[in-house]
């Protein structure tokens, strides 16, 4: 019977290395990959811009839509540099301060259409006061 004591003669030994190798290599080039390119949050963010521009929110959250209107255009920017991360966050961003602009245009809106209610019910009241005297 003949034994040896180099392990890494062995044709199982050999393979059972290459396999590690194989198995480390793709767990690294997986680890590596960059993230995919964020095209549905890039639309997203798009629609939710064009929304709150459509609801008021230049006019009644100017600063805000600035700021998600900056964030969108950076987020192409990122975009076209292949920085997918940079580009997903800054559009997540661009798409919230939309939501904002959008949410303070609304309530601006019920807050106006609120006090012109409150001022057509205190004309009301004062008409009727003065056919009832």
């Amino acid at each position: 019977m003949k034994t040896t004591s180099n392990w890494r003669s062995s044709p199982d030994m050999r393979r059972i290395g290459l396999s590690a190798l194989i198995a480390g290599t793709s767990f690294l080039m997986a680890a590596c990959a960059s993230a995919p390119a964020p095209t549905e949050q890039m639309a997203v963010s798009g629609a939710a811009v064009t929304r709150a521009a459509g609801a008021g929110g230049t006019e009644m959250a100017p600063a805000e839509m600035q700021t998600a209107r900056e964030k969108l255009d950076r987020a192409k920017l990122a975009m076209t540099k292949e920085d997918y991360d940079t580009a997903r966050n800054l559009a997540e961003e661009a798409q919230v301060d939309a939501q904002l602009a959008e949410a303070k245009a609304r309530s601006g809106k019920a807050r106006k259409a609120a006090d012109e209610l409150q001022e057509g019910i205190r004309v009301l009241r004062e008409e009727l006061n003065r056919k009832t005297k």
